[in-house]
């Protein structure tokens, strides 16, 4: 089971509200799938997101991944502890392996977000 507080992409990012601003990670099992993370680039403070565009990289021993903003507006904060540690994103997705905080632009952009049951759907379904 996924966390139900959060929403989802169906490129497996999630966001967690926190008042006007939102936080960005991927989900466990994006994680999961793409194998032990060894970098992430994120955006810079200040950079403007697009929602559903690409905002950054996650590169694992698998694959390199494009991350999908699933909400638009400026970033005001990254998680810099992902430079050194970049595994984090592995063993805790959803707490110390957040990636960008953004202050959203639209609000409303969440309500097209999925919520935890549709996501469960989503990768039960493969």
């Amino acid at each position: 089971m996924v966390p139900s507080d959060l929403r989802y992409t169906k490129d497996h990012e999630w966001v967690r509200l926190d008042g006007e601003e939102a936080v960005i990670g991927i989900t466990a099992y994006a994680a999961d799938q793409l194998g032990d993370i060894v970098f992430v680039e994120l955006p810079d403070v200040g950079k403007a997101l697009d929602q559903f565009a690409a905002f950054g990289v996650v590169e694992s021993v698998k694959a390199v991944s494009d991350l999908f903003a699933p909400v638009g507006g400026e970033v005001v904060g990254t998680n810099d502890g992902l430079v050194g540690k970049p595994e984090v994103v592995n063993s805790d997705p959803y707490g110390e392996g957040w990636m960008v905080r953004v202050r959203l632009a639209d609000p409303g952009q969440v309500d097209e977000l999925l919520d935890g049951p549709a996501y469960d759907a989503l990768i039960a379904a493969g």
